[in-house]
């Protein structure tokens, strides 16, 4: 099922992620997926991008300081229940984000069931850019939030 995926900056310090937290939990808003990364690794990528398709976004130097920036801030990816709402109070209350449509999948938890996916997409022709997901036991489905580089032949796929 394509779901919208937030994904924002946030400042790399204690408490930052319980003011976000708080703020979504206290509108009603429940978080069904969420995976934090340092910010710097989202912008090495865009520094390897930047050198594979030759297209200079920024100078050297200004990656190097990017670089160095953001490691005080983590990226964030989070589904939300109510992507609307959340979208109005993260702009309300000036975070950096953007959103982007996803493939959020509840499967099965057993051996296997991420390979069966994965296979799937491969033999589809259809990257992976990054996978995130949890279960919060054996008796449960789990859920899986995939970013695909082609979304719409993903989205066939997977009805």
């Amino acid at each position: 099922m394509v779901r919208t995926e937030i994904s924002l900056f946030m400042k790399n310090a204690p408490g930052e992620l319980g003011k976000f937290a708080h703020l979504l939990g206290e509108a009603g808003i429940n978080i069904d997926a969420l995976t934090i990364q340092d910010a710097s690794a989202y912008v090495q990528e865009l520094f390897k991008a930047r050198g594979k398709s030759l297209k200079r976004i920024a100078s050297a130097a200004s990656y190097n300081s990017m670089r160095k920036d953001s490691a005080e801030f983590a990226l964030i990816r989070a589904i939300v229940s109510d992507t609307d709402r959340a979208v109005d109070l993260l702009s309300k209350n000036d975070y950096v984000f953007d959103i982007m449509p996803v493939i959020a999948l509840q499967l099965e938890n057993n051996p296997g069931e991420l390979a069966k996916i994965a296979t799937k997409f491969g033999e589809e022709g259809i990257n992976i850019n990054y996978v995130y997901g949890s279960a919060s036991s054996s008796d449960e489905k789990y859920l899986f939030v995939f970013c695909p580089e082609d979304i719409d032949l993903a989205s066939k796929i997977f009805l």
